[in-house]
């Protein structure tokens, strides 16, 4: 194994890869979200070959790594089909239905208020599009950019328990 190859197999990314079963890889962002990947790495019989992907991988993610999740996936798939991965698909993370959730109650409050999008992007100092994204469920909006959608809409953040 040459010098370059035992370098980049020991090198440590944020994103951690592994590998579930022979079609799966779970692939941990640097955020702590959980993406999986349709993929044939677990075929590999090779060790080597296995991990050397599985680092691919993980250089992918973090060089890739943004809140705009569309964004994200979208260099993802460019770059993993780039560097030769083959894979068939990609989950939208395990946050997905959270983002959509919170995206839609910022939506249905400013348009309850009768508040235009452009109009609270103003107030709350978010760019538009950002905002967009944000109602629409495909940007993972921080606590601040939070804090200041909810003020503006006459709200607060709180921590409530999940109803079952």
């Amino acid at each position: 194994m040459n010098k370059e190859l035992k370098k980049f197999l020991a090198t440590e990314f944020k994103s951690k890869a592994k590998i579930i079963d022979d079609k799966i890889l779970e692939v941990i962002a640097p955020d702590g979200e959980i993406f999986s990947l349709l993929t044939r790495i677990g075929i590999y019989t090779d060790e080597t070959t296995r991990n050397y992907q599985l680092r691919q991988v993980e250089s992918v993610f973090d060089k890739n790594f943004s809140e705009d999740k569309e964004i994200m996936a979208n260099s993802i798939w460019r770059d993993l089909m780039l560097i030769g991965i083959t894979f068939m698909g990609l989950s939208s993370g395990d946050r997905q239905g959270e983002r959509t959730r919170i995206g839609n109650k910022i939506r249905e409050i400013r348009e309850a208020k009768g508040i235009e999008a452009k109009d609270l992007a103003k107030l709350a100092n978010v760019d538009a599009a950002n905002l967009s994204r944000i109602e629409k469920g495909k940007y993972s909006v921080g606590l601040d950019i939070l804090s200041r959608i909810a003020f503006v809409i006459g709200h607060q953040i709180d921590i409530v328990p999940t109803q079952m």
